[in-house]
């Protein structure tokens, strides 16, 4: 049990994921991705209410299920795998959290930025409001999610997955080393 537990390696659980690629391929042409299961549920809950909702949202059932497993998982793991040893961080990231603030590490996410006070603060309403936005927005405007496009989309050589990509990695890498020390800095 204690191997389920903690973090698998890279080695472990990358193959892994790949394996599910050819997995889903050949058990019905399936599509591996998350984002399109909001419209599903939109589409199952609201038949007819708008054009986008109109299709046969029971042929991908299958994925609601893959992500109601993923939901149970996370339960799961969090009542019954629950590791209460402390997060382990890099001492400069440490550091360099510290120097915005950002002391309590102890948990899954810093407790400094995300709970319900901080939500009413402009830095906390910047991050948690304004980047669930910018994800939605992000995920609808490029026709999926990130693993849908670099795991999927990728592995069957489709060049807009390979853009989107491109472009999730240097959004990441903008938002991290240059937007996200300016919000943390209100």
């Amino acid at each position: 049990m204690n191997f389920l537990s903690q973090p698998w390696p890279w080695y472990v659980a990358g193959p892994l994921i790949g394996f599910m690629i050819p997995l889903l391929l050949i058990m019905g042409n399936k599509r591996f991705g998350l984002s399109s299961n909001l419209r599903h549920i939109c589409a199952a809950c609201m038949p007819g209410k708008s054009e986008f909702f109109k299709y046969d949202w029971k042929s991908q059932k299958w994925n609601l299920i893959f992500a109601f497993g993923l939901l149970c998982g996370g339960v799961f793991c969090y009542f019954f795998l629950h590791n209460s040893n402390e997060i382990i961080l890099h001492p400069d990231l440490k550091n360099e959290m510290a120097a915005y603030g950002i002391n309590d590490i102890n948990h899954l996410v810093p407790q400094d930025l995300f709970n319900w006070n901080a939500l009413l603060s402009l830095k906390g309403f910047i991050l948690m409001v304004g980047g669930g936005f910018l994800v939605g927005f992000g995920t609808r405007y490029a026709d999926g999610c990130t693993s849908g496009h670099a795991i999927m989309g990728i592995s069957n050589l489709e060049w807009p997955s390979v853009v989107a990509t491109m472009c999730f990695m240097a959004g990441g890498f903008i938002m991290a080393n240059l937007i996200l020390p300016f919000i943390l800095s209100l």
